[in-house]
């Protein structure tokens, strides 16, 4: 098992070096934040905007949103002020703006129309900029926090379960929970940095999808964490009902963060799931099954999806070293080699996709894996207007961006970040599965341009396009161990 579960500890480590942000993914954020902020200081030139939400944590998906918010004296919101501005300046259409003024939050949801980034824009929510500050404080107190909830958002996002407008959980609710999990953690080891993704990521997913109790206990992170009793909660707040999944605000004690997580058990049944897919691909057991050693871990739970590398091909190209007359950036140069196009099922489509000259074989990859609660990334609810200012919207960008790829010239064949595949014939010697001895190996490597820098820089050594996520096997099932003090709240 230690084996395996260092492999996925690997895996883990590599998703996260690639789906980081990039530089020309953050310039090309700050400018739309620039064009929107432009368009607020004409009208209100004494108006401050200040960034908060994922971007201004870095623990932002390709696809997530902008979260903004304007500061200034209005007696009455002026939502549709700057909706109306926002149009006239061409910052977006009207088909790809909202204006959701009976929301908890009032906002404006829009899709900038030269990126297809969303933006959802608040006015005097002062919350949003200090929960930034408090998840920038956390993220230093658990070093590997970030690299747990990016691959946690990644697995939301592609069964439409990390967006409360349906239901689902938004990106505080989830880092939340998994500060939670680190504070309670039975083993002292698991907030260092040298402890095991792999196990943590399991031990996430055993835990709320097998042993929290979501009926009768709440989650706080004050003063260390502990989990309350939703009983004792509802006694002295007689007007509240908790939740299904209450979590306790640490900045504002008497707000339920998951009041909207209305969906949360169709949340617990995906982690049920994930658990029993790790569990099984770590077992001892694991050594016996087929192509055990090339085959992805971590890709039989999460995947990269077509729209999203062709979304990022088109951003390096763009707003890219090469446009800006930079130096090539070395630390997320790689490309992703996957199989043939597949289908929701994970078999492959009978159908031939058509590959530019450089790539030897078809390129980009399908839909989500095939799980309970799955579906699509590119949902309609990825881009449905949201009652909350809590919800990522962190679904492909509502058009292809294959689009403007083809008004453009071509892509170069040495562009970097493009999704192949290969065959190949032993893996990295960065990764402990030895010589592959047949069968195809999935991985990321370096692009073409870079090889001689790929080779010192850690490369995904497993693709994310692992063996059918459906079939979950017998895994073993761990007892679980958890803190005296808190057992009788979550079994």
């Amino acid at each position: 098992m230690l084996y395996f579960s260092l492999r996925l500890h690997e895996e883990i480590n590599d998703f996260y070096k690639y789906m980081s942000p990039r530089a020309e993914e953050e310039r090309m954020r700050m400018e739309v934040v620039d064009r929107i902020e432009r368009v607020i200081k004409d009208l209100w030139p004494t108006a401050v905007v200040e960034v908060f939400g994922s971007f201004s944590t870095g623990l932002y998906l390709p696809t997530s949103d902008i979260d903004l918010v304007v500061f200034g004296n209005w007696e009455n919101l002026p939502l549709w002020t700057l909706e109306e501005a926002l149009r006239r300046k061409n910052v977006t259409d009207e088909n790809s703006i909202k204006v959701l003024d009976k929301a908890t939050v009032p906002i404006i949801k829009l899709t900038d129309h030269r990126t297809e980034v969303k933006v959802d824009i608040s006015f005097n929510v002062k919350n949003g900029v200090k929960a930034a500050l408090l998840i920038k404080d956390y993220k230093k107190k658990y070093p590997l926090l970030p690299k747990l909830v990016l691959v946690l958002k990644q697995f939301l996002l592609q069964r439409d379960l990390n967006e409360v407008f349906t239901g689902g959980i938004g990106s505080y609710s989830l880092f939340l929970m998994a500060v939670s999990f680190m504070q309670l953690h039975y083993r002292e080891d698991a907030c260092s940095p040298n402890a095991n993704l792999g196990v943590l990521l399991i031990e996430f997913f055993e835990l709320y999808g097998r042993n929290f109790n979501y009926m009768k206990t709440g989650i706080r992170i004050k003063d260390g964490g502990s989990y309350v009793a939703k009983e004792e909660f509802q006694k002295s707040n007689d007007l509240y009902r908790p939740s299904m999944l209450f979590i306790e605000d640490p900045l504002a004690p008497e707000n339920d963060v998951g009041r909207s997580s209305y969906g949360v058990l169709q949340v617990r049944q995906a982690f049920d799931y994930a658990y029993v897919v790790l569990n099984h691909a770590v077992s001892p057991l694991a050594k016996y099954y087929p192509n055990n050693k090339v085959e992805s871990i971590l890709g039989r739970i999460i995947r990269v999806t077509q729209e999203v590398a062709e979304y990022r091909d088109w951003i390096t190209k763009v707003w890219g070293p090469q446009s800006q007359n930079e130096p090539a950036l070395n630390g997320h140069d790689v490309a992703l080699l996957v199989e043939p196009q597949l289908d929701e099922c994970n078999n492959n489509v009978t159908e031939d996709v058509t590959a530019p000259a450089s790539v030897s074989q078809s390129c980009f990859h399908s839909s989500s894996p095939s799980s309970p609660s799955s579906s699509p990334v590119s949902s309609p609810s990825s881009s449905t207007v949201s009652s909350s200012s809590d919800a990522d919207s962190d679904g492909t960008p509502c058009k292809t961006v294959k689009q403007q790829l083809r008004q453009g010239s071509s892509i170069n064949s040495e562009s970097s970040a493009f999704l192949n595949i290969q065959r190949v014939q032993s893996h990295s010697t960065s990764t402990p599965s030895g010589k592959n001895k047949g069968g195809k190996a999935r991985s990321f490597r370096p692009s073409s341009k870079n090889t001689h820098q790929g080779q010192q820089n850690s490369s995904f050594s497993k693709s994310l396009q692992g063996s059918k996520p459906h079939h979950q096997g017998n895994g073993k099932k761990r007892k679980p161990q958890q803190r005296s003090e808190s057992q009788d709240l979550c079994r």
